[in-house]
């Protein structure tokens, strides 16, 4: 019998004095605007104004994001047992050495201490873009460690059941878990420890060609990372766990087809080959999807950071977003699809539409809005030519039925499903939608414009933890990949004013999706902007008012009010001032850096002169027991290397230094004196400003090693700098 009590509920959440604030900001921008437009004769203050309406657009998308949050709390205690659906869980990992396999062992691991009443419904697929052995030798060695792991989390009531954060800790001093008392606790937490080290050390010491002696792996001896054939292997069945009492959930490891004449698709095709893979093997109707550095925190949920720095130097841990956009677009049409720790129901991944979907809305062969079950041809032509996929996927869509066979002779079929699929709708109506690095949100915005709504779960404590890059390369790597895809999105089909206007995506919803998508597009305005100060302490001139002229209490009503507004943001977070200016700093930084360098690799794209290349973000490895390592001592200093990224913003640092000094040579030997359209202290402001928010620059330029900026950036960055410098003086 079903449950009838509530399992979640819809709390509106009143931020009215944040939203007068809000339009308090707004119209300073707009008063700003109207004066500049009042007063603009020349092309610095055109430049000036088209920046400023950048601006006001801008923020006026992000006050649409913020209208109306909601917090939806969950009831998990109101359903009962036989009502928990059957789950397939995926993680993908794409890179052995980026992305060790310790990390990606801890992820499965917390996968498959579960507590679900019946493992039975429960099934984790790991995708190995990698095509490692080494990857697949770690996960065969956890299911071996799972079959002590699991039994020791249920019997001791473990929360966290990721080992190594589990074990990062000491055992409490009572010798307590969870109620569990007493000696026998203390001595199976130090054997379990024990156990995990040994893990981790035969993981760690792992040898390829050892490996491949191993019969069990001979499918690898001639496979190469971008050519081989599908891999599939069952690595823990759990019908032997049903026979024996002590269960723990299928693990299957996935290593997609690749090929030289075939497009991969990057994180989307290795999704969809998981989603096709699990359809023919237990075809759950609901779906996880992790990274591989991520854990399930919770095991009763978008995703938070373990081993957070203190103060979030690097901006990343986006906390302050995710409590402000994310419970506000969740009023909305619901939160965007971040990419990890989202549960999807399969039926909706596969195009169907919500019950309330009016027949004639779409006609011709789109099935997924007619309210009638598709038909073998028209599956046949969506998902391909396997029988055996098109049958399971039509029993899910018609009845929602679950396969309940023996996964392991299905791996030959899995196998074929699991072939470079063409000339399908796989990436286009059904599945991870191509066409963007950012595949995750492009599949949520197409979900979205189907008309489902999608609800956001922040449970205490959090579902699901990952871990935020540290150092500045693989912090702005991350924010160039993220901002690439997503004007890739902006300018493609895929754009949600299309979406808006010709299907189910609400027009607020459709804004919500903008802001995101503008953030490449906001950085040559902000770069423009950045630069009117240096130039106009170089070449004499003013874009502000004067300190003495009244037009000037705009802009600085303006500056105090927005920084004081985002302050208050990151007090009622229940975060710091340092952390605060740390993500300013950041969004300054990477606006100039990482968004610049998107906006251009898109340029290109579009012209044809380039193609855009999936950069896999390098994941920190912890020591075997949590810790951080010993070279983690000075984790929230700026690191560099000689990357491109890292030009503009030195390029910056030395151009604004370079011009507060002239500027105040000219104030000290009075040449400044006399020019009515002279700089003010606006534009010292400016500079000043600038160099404290690339403060971490100014000093790389005098230190050394890793925490000092290489000389080959130095040296580009100077060159720019003395161009820019001999352009704005040649007069």
């Amino acid at each position: 019998m079903a449950s009838t009590k509530k399992l979640q509920e819809r709390v509106v959440l009143r931020t009215t004095a944040w939203i007068l604030a809000e339009f308090v900001i707004l119209f300073l921008l707009l008063a700003l605007i109207a004066r500049r437009a009042a007063a603009t004769s020349t092309s610095l203050g055109t430049l000036a104004l088209v920046c400023e309406a950048w601006f006001a657009f801008v923020w006026a998308l992000g006050m649409n994001c913020k209208w109306s949050p909601v917090r939806f709390d969950t009831r998990p205690d109101n359903l009962l047992p036989d009502e928990l659906p059957a789950l397939d869980m995926f993680v993908t990992t794409a890179d052995p050495l980026l992305e060790p396999p310790v990390i990606t062992v801890n992820t499965v691991l917390s996968l498959l201490a579960l507590d679900y009443p019946d493992v039975g419904k429960l099934a984790c697929y790991v995708s190995d873009d990698g095509c490692s052995p080494v990857t697949c030798y770690a996960l065969r060695e956890a299911a071996k460690f799972a079959a002590l792991w699991v039994p020791f989390c249920k019997r001791h009531g473990v929360g966290v059941r990721a080992p190594f954060m589990y074990f990062s800790s000491a055992p409490p001093e009572d010798g307590t878990d969870a109620g569990t008392v007493g000696r026998e606790f203390l001595e199976s937490w130090a054997f379990m420890k024990s156990e995990y080290e040994k893990l981790v050390t035969r993981i760690e010491n792992a040898d390829e060609g050892s490996i491949l002696r191993d019969a069990e792996f001979a499918d690898f001896i001639d496979a190469e990372r971008r050519n081989h054939p599908t891999i599939i292997k069952v690595l823990w069945d759990n019908t032997k766990s049903r026979r024996t009492g002590q269960g723990f959930p299928h693990l299957v490891y996935v290593s997609r087809e690749k090929g030289p004449k075939h497009y991969h698709n990057f994180k989307a095709g290795a999704m969809n080959v998981l989603t096709r893979v699990s359809d023919v093997m237990t075809n759950a109707p609901i779906m996880l999807n992790v990274d591989c550095d991520m854990f399930v925190n919770n095991p009763q949920a978008p995703q938070k950071f373990y081993g957070a720095l203190k103060d979030d130097p690097f901006g990343n841990q986006l906390e302050v977003a995710f409590k402000k956009l994310g419970y506000g677009v969740a009023g909305i049409q619901g939160f965007f699809y971040a990419g990890t720790g989202c549960f999807h129901r399969r039926k909706v991944v596969y195009g169907m539409p919500p019950p309330d979907t009016v027949k004639h809305e779409r006609t011709g062969k789109n099935w997924a809005h007619k309210r009638r079950s598709p038909s073998y041809k028209e599956l046949q032509i969506k998902f391909g030519s396997s029988k055996e996929l098109i049958e399971s996927s039509r029993n899910l869509i018609s009845r929602g039925d679950v396969l309940s066979l023996d996964i392991s002779s299905r791996v030959q079929v899995a196998k074929q499903v699991g072939a470079c699929n063409s000339g399908t709708c796989w990436g286009q109506e059904i599945g991870w939608v191509y066409g963007s690095m950012t595949e995750d949100i492009l599949t949520g915005q197409r979900i979205h414009a189907t008309g489902w709504r999608s609800a956001l779960m922040d449970t205490n404590p959090p579902a699901f933890m990952g871990c935020a890059p540290t150092g500045g390369p693989a912090s702005l790597t991350q924010y160039k990949r993220w901002a690439t895809g997503l004007l890739e999105i902006l300018i493609s089909w895929n754009s949600p004013i299309l979406g808006s206007i010709f299907g189910r995506l609400q027009l607020r919803q459709c804004l919500a999706y903008m802001f995101i998508y503008v953030w490449p597009v906001r950085a040559p305005f902000e770069l423009c902007y950045a630069l009117m100060g240096p130039f106009c302490l170089l070449t004499n001139q003013s874009f502000l008012p004067k300190a003495s002229d009244e037009g000037f209490r705009i802009p600085l009503a303006l500056f105090l009010t927005y920084n004081i507004y985002n302050l208050m943001e990151y007090k009622e977070c229940g975060l710091s001032a340092r952390t605060w200016w740390n993500n300013h700093r950041m969004q300054r930084i990477t606006s100039a850096s990482a968004w610049i360098l998107a906006f251009l690799t898109v340029l290109l794209k579009t012209m044809g002169l380039s193609e855009t290349v999936f950069e896999v973000t390098h994941k920190e490895s912890s020591t075997s027991d949590g810790g951080a390592s010993p070279d983690d001592a000075d984790q929230g200093l700026f690191t560099f290397d000689s990357s491109p990224v890292f030009i503009p913003v030195t390029t910056l640092s030395i151009l604004n230094i370079v011009a507060i000094a002239v500027g105040a040579w000219r104030v000290v030997v009075g040449t400044a004196r006399g020019a009515p359209n002279g700089p003010g202290i606006g534009e010292f402001a400016c500079c000043v400003w600038m160099v404290l928010c690339f403060w971490p620059f100014v000093r790389g330029l005098v230190s050394s090693g890793r925490y000092g900026i290489p000389w080959s950036v130095k040296v580009k960055a100077s060159l720019i700098v003395s161009v820019f410098v001999h352009f704005c003086t040649r007069n």
